[in-house]
This record gives C-alpha cells, structure tokens and sequence, in this order.
C-alpha cells in the first residue's frame, strides 16, 4: 500500500490521520516527477489530484474514499461506527465540510494576499462560513469526538480542514473561527489533546507555512 501525496493538502492530512489512527503505519511517498501534474504521476491518477493511494496493482483518488478503504483494509480498531446510522452520521459530517466549509476555504486562500484581494468575495466567504459551521454544529453530536467517545473517520476528515481554517482565517484577522460553536469547540479540543492528531497537525502546520512561504 503506498500513499502518493504532499503533507501540505489537507486531503492528504487526512488519510494520514486515518492511517495513525488504525495503526497500519503507512508512510507518505512524494508523487512521481515530483508534481501531481507529472506524467508520470497523472498515469497513475489522472485526476491530477492528490492524494492517490495504490494497493494491490491497483489505484484510488479522493480522500474520503481512501479513508473508507484504509479503514476496511486494515486490521485494527474500526473507525466507522458499528451502526448504519452512526456510519450515514460520519459521512454527513464529511460531506457538509467538503461541500460547504472547504469551498469558502478556498476562496479565502486565493485572497490571503492584502494587495491583491477582493475585499468582497472574502467578506462573502468568511459570512458564509459561518453560516456552515452552524450548519455542521447543529448536526455534531454531544462528543468529545464526532462519534462519541473515540476519534473515527468523520474527525480524521474534518480536523485537517480546520488546522488549514484556523491558519487562513487569521490571515483576515479572525484568530477564533470557532467561536461561538459550542460543540465544534470541544471537539477541536478533544481532537488536539489526542497525542496521534496533537502530533500530526504540528507536522502538517509546519508543511503548511513551507508551503504559504513559497508562494509568498
């Protein structure tokens, strides 16, 4: 099983969390010619994305999926609830922060320069933003974690995207995203006491900053 992908994204963070947490030990390889628009690498994943995970002569694209598959592939502590319900619960979670708290992400990361922004689009952004985390606050659970009382697949999903939240936003003066999402706040916290996550987001913010300070 190899791991194609750079510590920066946070989709690669969170297969990485999902491997830790598991046990499994899987290592990150950097992608062949050394960019995700390699040839060499766009063979194995045409999608041009990362991360891409390659087992068995055969390849995987999209985090969430790579997750699931780490999870059902290898021996451990299950990271998906026992319950359909509790299983649907964690891929909600999942889905709201890619398909409403990642996009403003993005919008705010083509505006963190102050001499080039579009002091709207990001004003838009940061107003939506909130108007998604209330939306994922009203479906988290009582906690510590999204599932109760361990870490699984929803958090290795969603604790990446708000490492990168929490750096972004305070390039716009905003240094507590969370404020004011009671349940949200606890489980950030529980998820950084966690010594696997506390450990894996003070490598990937150090990848991060590398990466912000490149195209400075």
């Amino acid at each position: 099983m190899r791991l194609y992908g750079f510590l920066a994204s946070p989709y690669v963070a969170r297969t990485l969390l999902t491997s830790r947490w598991k046990g499994c030990g899987l290592e990150l390889t950097p992608p062949p010619g050394g960019s995700i628009k390699s040839a060499e690498y766009l063979a194995i994943n045409p999608l041009g994305k990362m991360p891409a995970l390659e087992d068995g002569g055969l390849c995987l694209a999209e985090s969430t999926v790579i997750c699931e598959y780490i999870d059902e592939a290898q021996s451990g502590r299950k990271l998906m609830p026992d319950s359909a319900m509790g299983r649907a619960h964690a891929r909600l979670l999942a889905r709201l922060v890619d398909t409403y708290v990642v996009p403003n992400i993005g919008v705010l990361f083509r505006n963190a320069n102050p001499a080039k922004r579009n002091a709207a689009e990001a004003d838009g952004a940061l107003a939506a933003m909130r108007t998604a985390l209330g939306h994922l606050e009203h479906f988290m659970g009582e906690g510590p974690f999204a599932g109760g009382a361990h870490p699984g697949f929803a958090d290795a999903v969603m604790a990446p995207t708000f490492w990168v939240l929490h750096r972004i936003a305070a390039m716009f003066d905003v240094h507590a995203p969370l404020a004011g999402f009671a349940r949200l706040e606890r489980w950030m916290k529980a998820v950084d006491a966690d010594p696997v996550a506390g450990t894996l987001r003070k490598d990937y913010e150090q990848a991060l900053q590398a990466f912000l300070a490149s195209r400075a």
